[in-house]
């Protein structure tokens, strides 16, 4: 196995306010996550030009085109808080760029998407068959 090594860098914090984040969301995210033998995963999300990187504690995004700044960190997660697992997840949204507010408004509906997109690759991946050829053993 090849280990690559990336490395973000945070700016000045502009802001941050408490948000949740949608059940299915936060679960498959973190099914992903456990399901990775790395102890983070990266999620593009294509239709942003974003690239998500989820661990155990943060979520943070960057613009794909900018560079390797952190543009938005979603932190603080509290799972132990809901009474049901379809429940919406609080957690923080950590600003670090001018624009990541309105950023916001389409990274947790995109996010979802990319996670989904990335769930059906990994089964396909996981649903291969071996097939003999027609006449041998």
């Amino acid at each position: 196995m090849m280990v690559v090594r990336e490395s973000f860098y945070r700016g000045t914090e502009l802001g941050r306010e408490p948000r949740t984040l949608p059940w299915q969301t936060y679960n498959l995210a973190h099914t992903l996550l456990k399901r990775s033998e790395e102890s983070c995963l990266f999620v593009p999300i294509r239709s942003m030009q974003y690239l998500a990187v989820l661990d155990a504690e943060e979520f943070i995004f960057v613009d794909s085109i900018a560079g390797r700044a952190v543009n938005i960190a979603w932190q603080d997660f509290q799972p132990s808080g809901r009474e049901s697992l379809t429940d919406p997840v609080p957690y923080t949204a950590v600003f670090y760029h001018p624009d990541a507010k309105e950023t916001m408004q389409r990274l947790q509906t995109e996010l979802l998407r990319a996670l989904q997109l990335l769930a059906e690759r990994q089964k396909q991946e996981g649903d291969a068959q071996l097939l003999a050829f027609p006449g041998k053993n």
